[in-house]
């Protein structure tokens, strides 16, 4: 139902866009990351497991675009693929959904033991560091099955899960705390939606360039850049968190282990204030960990990716391989 939802609000502003071209949704499909649910997603091991099903009808041509979550989509696309558009961003934060009978409370006011649902390695390492009274478990399911689990059972007093996905769902009133950067650093992506087109399709590439966001971009450019600097995935525990203020992009990453007892953070900043460029700049096909933006200009993609490698290798240099290994290790041991 989400991945429908979005869909839509994409169509909706390619045909306010381009009235005079039909739309047809053409397909709604299960993929690998739909179809096991008794496993956690960090131990399939698939790359790309809400993508690979999608790409292939890309390259049959059956679809012309396809629509993602970002933090879905790997740093490195299949070749022949590019992402050609990044929408304007939700909010990024992760948010908890408290079982009706913790309705008001807060995570540190859940008494002691209390059951946590979360599919994610980023949030329970996080979490886990900062209230350390909680357990932690896993969760799986689109949207409406983690909600229905959480109402209808005893077994998790909270889920914590994307703030952009429950309000694009219509369930913004389900929020019963919002995790702020502080408490909980989100996903790489988290909240922009993307729409992956074939790379040498110039008509829709062109087309859907349109509907790029030219700071979501850099943001998720940076983040994405951090992320495969890290040989990160949904198998270790790498959040971000960045902001674009008066022409200065700053970016927070970090890693944690599984536990969350170990990590390391920095923040590092760039200027991406660079004046607006012509469509037809010189580097109009350049994709940047996998986004091609025509109408953002090339040197602030630059500087923006720059921010991401230089960030991670900081990070590296103070000891992150060696907690991302551990993690992964802990991880496939599971």
């Amino acid at each position: 139902q989400l991945a429908r939802i979005q869909t839509d609000s994409v169509v909706e502003m390619l045909r306010e866009l381009y009235p005079d071209l039909s739309f047809e949704i053409a397909v709604a499909m299960s993929t690998t990351g739909d179809k096991i649910l008794d496993t956690a997603l960090s131990k399939i091991g698939e790359k790309s497991l809400f993508t690979k099903e999608l790409e292939n009808a890309l390259e049959r041509n059956e679809v012309d675009l396809v629509v993602h979550s970002l933090k879905d989509l790997p740093t490195s696309l299949p070749p022949g693929f590019t992402i050609g558009a990044v929408c304007k961003r939700e909010n990024p934060l992760d948010a908890v959904v408290f079982h009706p009978k913790n309705c008001g409370k807060t995570l540190s006011l859940l008494p002691e033991k209390s059951v946590i649902g979360t599919s994610s390695l980023r949030r329970a390492a996080q979490l886990k560091k900062k209230f350390p009274q909680l357990e932690f478990r896993d969760i799986r399911g689109n949207l409406n099955t983690r909600l229905k689990k959480l109402d209808e059972r005893e077994d998790f007093s909270a889920i914590i899960l994307a703030a952009a996905g429950l309000k694009r769902m219509g369930w913004e009133n389900r929020i019963g705390q919002l995790l702020t950067p502080e408490d909980c650093l989100y996903a790489v992506g988290q909240g922009a939606l993307a729409v992956e087109v074939r790379a040498k399709d110039q008509e829709i590439l062109n087309m859907v360039s349109a509907l790029h966001d030219a700071d979501t971009v850099l943001c998720c450019i940076a983040e994405r850049a951090f992320m495969k600097r890290l040989e990160g995935g949904c198998s270790v525990p790498v959040a971000v968190n960045s902001m674009l203020k008066d022409g200065q992009l700053y970016l927070t990453g970090a890693v944690y282990s599984l536990d969350g007892s170990d990590s390391l953070k920095e923040t590092m900043q760039t200027s991406v204030n660079y004046p607006q460029q012509s469509e037809d700049g010189p580097n109009d096909d350049v994709q940047h960990v996998g986004i091609t933006a025509k109408n953002v200009h090339s040197q602030a993609q630059e500087a923006a990716e720059s921010l991401g490698v230089e960030l991670a290798s900081l990070l590296l240099s103070k000891g992150a391989k060696h907690i991302l290994s551990v993690a992964r290790q802990l991880n496939d041991a599971r």
